[in-house]
């Protein structure tokens, strides 16, 4: 997967340079109150999060073409899937003033954001998500990681992106569709969630809220 080189070239460079954990430890001071990091070693807690957040994106995007293939409905998600893909391969210009897994940071949270924001529309039109992946916490932390300023730009572009993609909702209509969402409504997730691949259960970063009402908080 492109993705996956993209991250092992930016890995690369990373240990040339260590821009990324420059980065984050220029950051770590003024992280929101909410953000609760460990007290010793927290900038490499930090660090340790925001590379599994980048590497968890190819593992979530795989897993997601895996479930809905074994569907039948992946003709209806492809195109956000290769949205997710090209804001690495071909990042939007926002971006392009950051390198390395610097940059990094700024498409694995448009990708994540898009996956987030793609379950929403689905769970509220249907009262299920897509895919069993919560990433309201790691989101929270990242955004808070960019500034508001610059992640509320990067949040308007996966709305704009969202907007292009639900322009019509028929495919919710379809009969493969709609059989996958009575299976996860009536048996849940428990056979995806053992091959799921999971980002919030290995990281020592918390929010001192619940996360519904953190996100309120930096909306």
């Amino acid at each position: 997967m492109h993705i996956r080189d993209s991250i092992a070239i930016a890995r690369q460079r990373e240990n040339e340079t260590n821009a990324l954990q420059n980065f984050l430890k220029a950051r770590i001071d003024a992280l929101h109150h909410l953000i609760s990091l460990p007290e010793e070693n927290a900038s490499q807690a930090l660090l340790n999060f925001v590379t599994s957040y980048i590497e968890h994106v190819p593992d979530f995007v795989e897993a997601l073409e895996d479930i809905t293939k074994s569907a039948g409905i992946y003709q209806y998600t492809q195109h956000f899937i290769h949205i997710a893909e090209d804001y690495f391969i071909q990042p939007p210009e926002l971006v392009t003033h950051h390198s390395g897994m610097h940059a990094l940071i700024d498409e694995a949270y448009l990708a994540h954001r898009l996956m987030e924001e793609v379950n929403d529309r689905i769970m509220m039109a249907c009262g299920v998500p897509l895919s069993p992946m919560d990433m309201t916490l790691s989101n929270i932390v990242v955004h808070d990681l960019l500034g508001d300023d610059f992640a509320n730009q990067l949040d308007l572009a996966v709305h704009y992106s969202i907007e292009a993609l639900f322009q019509t909702d028929d495919f919710l209509k379809d009969t493969a569709f709609q059989k996958y969402v009575t299976q996860h409504k009536s048996q849940g997730w428990r056979y995806e969630l053992d091959k799921w691949p999971c980002l919030a259960g290995d990281s020592l970063i918390t929010l001192n809220l619940t996360s519904t009402i953190a996100s309120e908080s930096y909306h």
